[in-house]
């Protein structure tokens, strides 16, 4: 083979190597940037889910807190009732008591 001929592939082979070279960069670049915007799409499907987990959770936390806040109320309620029953059944008792105690106050003095 001719020295010529010889620059000649060993030129071609250059050339077809900075080809392979070029064409595996350009890849890559293309892998890189698409393993990038899976990335991205993964992390915002991430926020999304945690942001609904979190609307979920707040929801569930305001319904049970409601729940126990009527339950709270309701206890409110019958004991409220109930002092309210007692002291009804007591009010002859207390006004006896009191004119009692306004009788001795008056005998007291005369």
């Amino acid at each position: 083979m001719a020295r010529p001929e010889v620059l000649d592939r060993i030129k071609q082979a250059e050339r077809d190597a900075d080809g392979i070279v070029a064409e595996a960069e350009e890849d890559r670049d293309e892998r890189i940037s698409k393993a990038r915007s899976r990335a991205d799409e993964i992390r915002e499907q991430a926020r999304a889910e945690a942001d609904d987990l979190e609307r979920e959770r707040l929801a569930e936390a305001r319904a049970e807190i409601e729940a126990e806040r009527e339950e709270v109320l309701e206890e409110g309620r019958a004991e409220r009732a109930e002092l309210e029953a007692r002291a009804e059944n007591r009010n002859e008792e207390v006004v006896e008591e009191v004119l009692d105690r306004f009788k001795e106050a008056v005998y007291a003095q005369t």
